[in-house]
């Protein structure tokens, strides 16, 4: 009974923090969910890929990786590059899932972009159990993108309309990130040299192959100059 207490508690005290993540995760994934129907694939895939992959970005660039030619080495590349940034993660959130058990491996595999910014800079409350706090964050957050994505895939095979321009959805994706990310730094050393790295490998490479380099380029720049952008206040 004092377990269920425990657990009872922390969820009602996780849930309000995702209430911001929801709607987006629901409208985001129902787009994938019909991107993927229309794409030729059944309402299983989104469904089983949400599940199983759970990184938004990287299940809409698997549905061109899921038809075109068979690339293993390419797919592992631009997997690493698409979700390097959790690496970062991982190492800030070290202490705080030191002791969790079992639990911890969930919430390494849960770990996207929105459940590390709430159970990263989230003011738990002292009664409340901070481990548990952080699994329902993960938990509801990874329901929701599964419950929009499954949605999307039974609607794309339920009903016909035009879906002309639904793909442009990734793309938008990646725009307000950036917007985001630019509104956020104190200056916008890291945008800059994304922007240029992009420019710059596009130049160099065609349309199609442009994205890896252009990865990491921008991995080794950030490396290379984190300190200094560090210390003129570029980084958030």
């Amino acid at each position: 009974m004092q377990k269920q207490n425990i657990r009872r508690k922390a969820f009602i005290a996780a849930l309000p923090h995702t209430f911001p993540i929801l709607a987006g995760f629901l409208f985001l994934g129902m787009a994938y969910g019909i991107y993927m129907n229309v794409s030729g694939f059944s309402v299983w895939y989104p469904m089983l890929m949400a599940l199983t992959i759970f990184g938004g970005s990287l299940e809409f660039v698997a549905v061109t990786m899921l038809l075109g030619t068979f690339a293993p080495l390419q797919t592992l590349i631009m997997t690493l590059m698409i979700q390097a940034r959790h690496l970062f993660y991982g190492i800030s959130m070290l202490d705080k899932f030191k002791g969790l058990g079992w639990k911890r491996f969930y919430l390494i595999f849960g770990l996207c972009d929105e459940t590390f910014s709430i159970n990263y800079t989230a003011d738990i409350p002292k009664d409340v159990d901070s481990g548990w706090f952080m699994f329902f964050v993960t938990l509801l957050n990874q329901f929701y993108w599964v419950a929009g994505a499954t949605l999307g895939g039974l609607l794309g095979s339920l009903f016909t309309f035009n879906t002309e321009g639904l793909d442009f959805v990734m793309t938008a994706m990646f725009v307000v990130i950036f917007l985001e990310q630019w509104m956020k730094e104190k200056k916008h050393y890291t945008a800059l040299i994304g922007v240029s790295a992009s420019a710059v490998c596009l130049l160099l490479f065609d349309a199609d192959s442009f994205l890896i380099p252009t990865m990491i380029f921008i991995l080794c720049l950030l490396t290379i100059f984190r300190k200094p952008i560090e210390k003129a206040g570029g980084l958030i």
